[in-house]
């Protein structure tokens, strides 16, 4: 399975680990899109993955299929915050992850646009996992 492929087309969230003030671990489900060999996320300025990236840019990810059979990719990353005062990077996640189903959570998340942050993940380490093999009688 090729990693680029498999995070190129997988819709579902990434699971975004990083180590909190306490020393501890945290994990933040994103929604996410492959641009090129970098992964793009984004989240309010509010928002502690923010506050935590800001202190400590190193972090784990994954990106798995959640039904059988099991699949993914996960690895390791450094990430650098940007400013996305015009919602470029989320306007991508929304047509994505979205779409037209959900006008009203779209305007108003395009709404606090001024305070997001894109999140772009220079991907240090990855590897695969695929179970299908081993599962196909489900």
């Amino acid at each position: 399975m090729d990693a680029l492929t498999f995070l190129s087309t997988q819709s579902s969230p990434i699971r975004l680990a990083v180590i909190d003030d306490d020393g501890f671990p945290i994990v933040c489900s994103l929604w996410f899109i492959l641009n090129e060999d970098h992964i793009l996320c984004a989240s309010h300025a509010s928002a502690k993955i923010i506050r935590v990236l800001k202190k400590n840019p190193n972090c784990a990810f994954e990106v798995s299929i959640n039904e059988m059979p099991y699949k993914g990719v996960r690895g390791k990353a450094i990430a650098s915050l940007e400013k996305d005062s015009d919602g470029l990077v989320l306007g991508q996640l929304l047509e994505r992850y979205v779409g037209n189903s959900q006008p009203s959570l779209t305007k108003w998340l395009l709404s606090r646009s001024q305070d997001e942050y894109a999140i772009r993940l220079e991907i240090k380490t990855m590897s695969t996992w695929d179970f299908s093999a081993r599962m196909q009688g489900k």
